[in-house]
């Protein structure tokens, strides 16, 4: 797996490192097998918050299983994907977010940028520990109620 991911300023930047033209940051590409390799490769900053997001999610689904998928890390429950998290160089963001995590904490994700099953959380404010909890024991809940949908011959 090549990670391609945007590594703001103090974060590892490897010889193969290339401006990128929409942000002005770097473009790295790092070989990513690990949530502790994904990690290592942020910026100090960022990465005190996103052990904030892991430890919560870890606390919220023990039962989860930590892997790198699309780049990102990712906990999974019985093989299917329940919640993921990505830092970046002004948020980081917690993926998939249907219409029933939506709905159900609409009151506390008011204020917060939320687009297309991502919600985006500025890095300058505190991680909201008990929101990203609820959030993934409800993603837990929608994929545990999950029934692939049956193929006609």
């Amino acid at each position: 797996m090549v990670f391609p991911r945007f590594v703001g300023e103090g974060a590892a930047k490897p010889p193969d490192g290339q401006v990128n033209s929409r942000s002005g940051g770097f473009m790295a590409k790092f070989q990513i097998n690990t949530v502790e390799e994904y990690l290592a490769v942020v910026p100090a900053r960022q990465r005190e918050i996103l052990e904030t997001v892991r430890a919560a999610i870890v606390a919220a689904i023990p039962e989860a299983e930590e892997v790198i998928s699309y780049d990102i890390p990712t906990f999974k429950i019985g093989g299917r994907a329940v919640i993921y998290y990505a830092g970046w160089k002004r948020h980081f963001s917690i993926y998939p977010v249907g219409d029933a995590v939506k709905k159900t904490l609409a009151a506390e994700l008011a204020g917060l940028e939320i687009s297309k099953g991502t919600i985006k959380f500025p890095l300058d404010e505190p991680v909201p520990v008990e929101l990203i909890g609820r959030i993934a024991k409800l993603r837990a809940a929608e994929e545990a109620a999950y029934k692939p949908k049956k193929r006609r011959p």
